[in-house]
C-alpha cells in the first residue's frame, strides 16, 4: 500500500515494490536514461539448442538504439576538449541509429546537427532525425571510385565542413570515445548481470565500436569469453569482399580505424535475406522486434549453436528496434521487390533455421 499527497491509501502497483522500497528515481534529462538496459534471458528461441542465450536490449535506450551510447560520449568528449560548445555545429555520415541519436544529444546540448544519410536509410529514421531538430543531408549516388555509398557520404561530410563555419566532425569510425562508451557501459553491465561468467559474445559489427569496446573489457578483466563479429555479406571488414549491401547498419565499405584495434575470435557473414529472416524469427518466438544488424545476429546464432557445448552461456546484442524497419525488413512487398522473395522463402528460411539450430 501507499499514501498519496492527499492522504489517501492506494494499493501497489502488481509486482512492484512499495514506495520507498523502488530503485526508481527521478533522472536529470533524457540522456540519463542512456544505459543500464536489461539482459534477457530468450527461452523460445532456440528451446532446443542446449545453451543459455542472453539478450543485451540495447533497443530500450531513449533514441532506439546501442548508438545512444557513443553519441552521448562523444559530444561529451567534444565539449570537454574544447572542440564544440552550445551554438556550434556537428557535421556526421550515419547509416541511421547514430543519426536518432545525435540528433536528440545536440537538441540537448543547443548544438546544429547535420546528418549525411545515404538512400539505404529507412525513412522513418531520417523522419525522426528531423524530428528531433536534425538537419538531412541525403546521399543518392555511389563514389565513383569505389562504388560505394559510405565513401560518398564521408565525401560530402568533407564538403560540408568546409561550407560550414566552425562545423566538426565526430567521426565515429575512429573517435575512441565509440568503443569506450561499451567498455565502461555495454559489456561492464553484462559482466555485472552474469557475475563474469559469460563463454560467448555475439555483436554486428559497422564501426566495430561495440565490438572493440566490449573486448577490450574481456580483456582489462581477464575473462575468456570468446567474441563473434557478425558481419554482412559485401562489406570490406575483417577480410571481407566488397559487395553491394541492401540493409543499412550492418557492414562497411571501408575499413574502420576503429576495426583495425580488434581481432575477433569468429567472423560470420550472413546475407540480407538470412538477416531479414533471422529478425522475424525472433519477433515471432520472442516477440522482441528488432532491426537487420539483430536479425543477422540471430542467423547466424542459429548456425553456430549446435556446435557450442551443452550449457554455454551466449549474450547477443540487439542493436536496435525494429520499427523503424516496418517497411522494409518486416514488408513483404519490400523484401520481394529488394531482395526477390516472397513470404513463403522467408518462412522456409525460418524453419529451416529453427531445424539447424536443434540439438540432435
Amino acid at each position: 500500500m501507499s499514501t498519496t499527497s492527499a492522504g489517501r491509501t492506494v494499493p501497489a502497483a502488481p509486482g512492484n515494490a512499495p514506495a520507498g522500497a523502488s530503485e526508481l528515481q527521478v533522472l536529470h534529462g533524457i540522456s540519463a536514461a542512456v544505459g543500464r538496459t536489461p539482459l534477457i534471458r530468450l527461452e523460445r528461441l532456440f528451446p532446443h539448442s542446449g545453451v543459455e542465450i542472453l539478450a543485451k536490449l540495447e533497443s530500450v535506450n531513449p533514441g532506439g538504439s546501442t548508438k545512444d551510447r557513443p553519441a552521448l560520449a562523444m559530444v561529451r568528449a567534444a565539449i570537454a576538449e574544447g572542440r564544440l560548445t552550445a551554438g556550434g555545429t556537428v557535421v556526421e555520415s550515419s547509416s541511421g541509429n547514430l543519426g536518432v541519436a545525435l540528433a536528440r544529444v545536440c537538441t540537448e546540448h543547443g548544438v546544429r546537427f547535420v546528418c549525411v544519410v545515404d538512400s539505404r536509410t529507412n525513412p522513418t529514421t531520417v523522419a525522426t532525425i528531423r524530428a528531433l531538430g536534425g538537419e538531412i543531408e541525403m546521399v543518392t549516388e555511389p563514389d565513383p571510385a569505389t562504388g560505394d555509398l559510405l565513401t560518398a557520404r564521408l565525401h560530402r561530410v568533407e564538403q560540408l565542413l568546409e561550407r560550414l563555419p566552425d562545423a566538426i566532425n565526430l567521426y565515429q569510425y575512429g573517435n575512441p570515445a565509440n568503443p569506450d562508451a561499451h567498455r565502461t557501459g555495454t559489456m561492464q553491465e553484462i559482466a555485472e548481470a552474469t557475475g563474469g561468467r559469460l563463454d560467448v559474445l555475439m555483436a554486428a559489427v559497422s564501426t566495430t565500436g561495440t565490438l572493440s569496446g566490449c573486448t577490450a573489457y574481456l580483456r582489462e578483466h581477464a575473462m575468456e569469453t570468446r567474441t563473434v563479429a557478425v558481419d554482412s555479406v559485401g562489406s570490406v571488414l575483417f577480410g571481407g569482399t566488397a559487395a553491394p549491401r541492401p540493409l543499412p547498419g550492418i557492414g562497411a565499405g571501408v575499413v574502420t580505424e576503429i576495426s583495425r584495434s580488434v581481432t575477433p575470435d569468429r567472423v560470420m557473414r550472413v546475407d540480407a535475406l538470412d538477416a531479414v529472416a533471422g529478425a522475424r524469427l525472433l519477433a515471432r518466438r520472442e516477440g522482441i522486434l528488432a532491426g537487420a544488424s539483430t536479425g543477422a545476429i540471430i542467423h547466424a546464432l542459429g548456425t553456430l549453436v549446435t556446435e557450442l557445448e551443452v550449457g554455454t552461456r551466449l549474450a547477443l546484442i540487439v542493436h536496435d528496434g525494429g520499427v523503424p524497419y516496418l517497411g522494409t525488413v518486416y514488408d513483404d512487398d519490400w523484401v520481394a521487390q529488394t531482395l526477390g522473395a516472397g513470404t513463403a522463402e522467408l518462412e522456409a528460411a525460418g524453419d529451416a533455421l529453427l531445424a539447424r539450430a536443434r540439438r540432435a
